[in-house]
């Protein structure tokens, strides 16, 4: 069962984050205990928790609405006591399912379509804040929005095609950046650019890329190492060095 959204958006602080957490993160899975890596515990609370309280470091921030799946028994108490924060759930197949989803939510209840998003992964939940305020100063006057990203500093190899084991080639690494989250636009934008790319069959693996796919060039914004995506086991121990 769900909590309720907060009232209507207000006009002169149209900035929503969304967290899609309806996953499982098998990659990440270890403890054998059947938990979905959103909600492991980093430092005694749920990842899930620390991520989007990271969120809320930002007052301009509005609100922070977390997208689970509708079996989800977790949610509720990882939440628990944070201002400015509702679940919904309205997870879906995949991601990007999610994220439209969750906007949709957001139209039902009248929220503009001028309105900017944040969606930020779950499994980030060391975002600095002075990195989230860098995100939002530099989207807010810009056309399409963006996303926080970290130039690839190391030699990039690509593996055979018939042999994964082998190198294939050495891709330049100049110009490659890795992609982070939050990423920044407005909610009309990015709901036609997911209805186009699920109409067109395309994947997608985070907002930009459908956002790509319409023509735009989002904004790339530096990141931080701190933010990096908890993925692998060995990630929890490292982040909770961060924390």
């Amino acid at each position: 069962m769900s909590e309720p959204l907060s009232s209507a958006l207000c006009a002169n602080d149209p900035l929503i984050a969304l967290v899609p957490a309806a996953g499982v993160g098998s990659r990440a899975a270890s403890d054998g205990a059947g938990v979905p890596k959103q909600y492991r515990a980093l430092r005694g609370e749920p990842m899930l928790r620390h991520a989007v309280r990271a969120l809320l470091a930002d007052p301009r921030i509005t609100r922070v609405l977390v997208a689970v799946s509708a079996t989800d028994d977790w949610a509720g108490a990882a939440l628990h006591g944070l201002p400015r924060t509702a679940w919904q759930p309205c997870g879906g197949a995949t991601r990007a399912d999610t994220v439209a989803q969750s906007l949709d939510v957001l139209r039902a209840e009248g929220v503009p379509d001028s309105a900017w998003v944040l969606v930020h992964d779950a499994a980030r939940p060391g975002l600095p804040a002075a990195a989230l305020g860098r995100l939002i100063d530099a989207c807010l006057p810009h056309p399409t929005g963006g996303l926080l990203a970290q130039p690839v500093p190391d030699t990039v190899k690509q593996a055979a095609s018939g042999d994964p084991a082998a190198v294939a080639r050495t891709i330049d690494r100049n110009g490659l950046w890795l992609a982070q989250t939050p990423q920044m636009f407005r909610l009309g934008m990015l709901s036609a650019a997911l209805a186009q790319a699920r109409t067109q069959a395309i994947a997608v693996t985070d907002e930009a890329s459908a956002v790509e796919g319409t023509g735009l060039a989002p904004l790339l914004v530096p990141g931080s190492a701190r933010n990096f995506k908890v993925t692998w086991p060995e990630d929890f121990e490292l982040m909770e060095k961060w924390l």
